[in-house]
């Protein structure tokens, strides 16, 4: 589903991202781990093509479709979704209105709106948020657990078919935490997604399972395996992970 191959990323003209691979299939759940500010957010960012990341070399293809020069509007089209640790307030646009339009923008069929509408009350009910989140301005007044929550809503109101999780669980409590990854969970169940977790804690993995583990430092990906890997850097750290893997 997605493949990125030998990707170099430059910020501020500094390379962030130097020669990157990364083969993700249909329906398989990866993680990337990584010490902090060591750039694992900037893959997120270029996937989903933010103009503050420059491509100085590599691909990036998603079903065969190159997305290096494709706008940020036709990647969400093609059914990637990004749910990130920080998600922005957006003033004026309730979550309803968005929802509506981008449905409206994806489908060549009139949106009934009595049954989208009954679609997102049992969304709120089965995410334990307040029905009343539907007509309220994005992440406007919302708590961070909160705002999670939310973007859940509009990930199973918009069905993606590839999922980032750019460390969502930073700022959560385990109660929080459990229903995140327990909703996660049910909608790959339900759909089958690919996903793409971003995180440097094993606790997250307890709940959603990867198959596959990776590694990024000095910006690349320096080691490649299972949950055993990620096992291994919870107990003993970055740079013995190195030492048992060269072993």
């Amino acid at each position: 589903m997605l493949e990125i191959n030998n990707l170099s990323v430059n910020t501020l003209d500094k390379e962030i991202l130097h020669d990157i691979n990364l083969s993700i299939g249909d329906g398989e759940i990866h993680v990337l781990m990584g010490p902090n500010g060591i750039g694992k957010s900037t893959i997120c960012k270029t996937i989903l093509g933010d103009s503050n990341y420059q491509i100085t070399s590599g691909t990036i293809k998603y079903n065969n479709e190159t997305l290096n020069d494709m706008s940020v509007t036709n990647r969400a089209k093609l059914g990637i979704f990004l749910l990130n640790q920080n998600p922005i307030t957006i003033e004026g646009v309730t979550n309803a209105e968005l929802i509506r339009s981008v449905l409206s923008q994806n489908s060549k069929e009139q949106i009934n709106i009595f049954k989208l509408n009954q679609e997102m009350v049992d969304v709120c009910n089965k995410l334990d948020i307040p029905i009343s989140f539907i007509h309220r301005n994005i992440n406007e007044g919302m708590s961070g657990g909160e705002r999670k929550k939310n973007e859940l809503l509009h990930l199973w109101m918009l069905k993606p078919k590839f999922i980032i999780l750019d460390e969502i669980d930073s700022g959560l409590d385990v109660d929080a935490l459990k229903l995140v990854a327990k909703s996660i969970n049910e909608y790959y169940e339900t759909y089958k997604p690919s996903i793409l977790i971003i995180t440097h804690h094993l606790d997250l993995l307890e709940y959603i399972k990867p198959k596959f583990v990776h590694v990024l430092e000095n910006n690349t990906i320096t080691l490649n395996g299972d949950i055993s890997l990620a096992q291994k850097i919870a107990k003993d750290g970055y740079n013995k992970a190195n030492v048992v893997e060269g072993n």
